[in-house]
């Protein structure tokens, strides 16, 4: 009876194999895309944003016509200073790296949520154009009161390292002289016995 089941998966099993080996071996693009955003705050009493898009082209085969659209940045919040949010290539190899970074400013206090960027392109076998999206950004606390950062303070340990150090010195001394050896212990419990 089991052995009459497993004759008949055989069958099921042999055709997954195909279907898979034919998608394994199928020539498409396949993009993946990565956005990052830095935020660097100036003395002007503004925020830059610096925004890079690495496209990775992870498929087996090359994209054409390849085009990267991250315009979700609102004007009225952010003003470009340099780059483009439009970017265009005209082909991509499979394993292939692409980026792009343009830079933003903004002068508004809010917590900003950005959506991912849109990257179109053409694959020979395929009449229309395919899309695929970058990862998204966390939100952007722009011009938020950030805490200042705990620095190590070197002068106090200029100061007081000395100091410190001879203390766990002698401090040290004294639990090895205090604490009894391990062997004398040993020899202390046979005797006892």
């Amino acid at each position: 009876m089991a052995r009459r089941r497993s004759m008949a998966m055989i069958p099921l099993l042999v055709a997954l194999l195909v279907v898979s080996l034919a998608m394994a071996s199928s020539d498409a693009p396949f993009m993946v895309a990565h956005k990052k955003v830095e935020l660097n705050r100036l003395k002007s009493g503004a925020e830059r944003v610096s925004v890079s898009i690495d496209i990775y082209n992870q498929g087996s085969a090359t994209a054409y016509d390849v085009s990267l659209n991250d315009d979700t940045w609102p004007q009225d919040t952010f003003e470009l200073i340099s780059g483009t949010t439009l970017k265009t290539w005209d082909r991509l190899d499979a394993g292939s790296t692409v980026s792009h970074s343009f830079v933003l400013e903004s002068k508004v206090k809010e917590t900003f949520h950005g959506s991912p960027a849109i990257i179109k392109f053409r694959v020979p076998t395929r009449a229309t154009l395919q899309e695929a999206y970058s990862t998204p950004i966390l939100p952007l606390d722009i011009l938020a009161e950030r805490p200042p950062e705990k620095k190590f303070e070197w002068r106090l340990l200029a100061k007081y390292g000395s100091l410190v150090s001879v203390l766990l010195l002698v401090g040290t001394f004294v639990y090895v002289i205090a604490s009894p050896s391990k062997s004398g212990a040993a020899k202390g419990s046979k005797k006892k016995r």
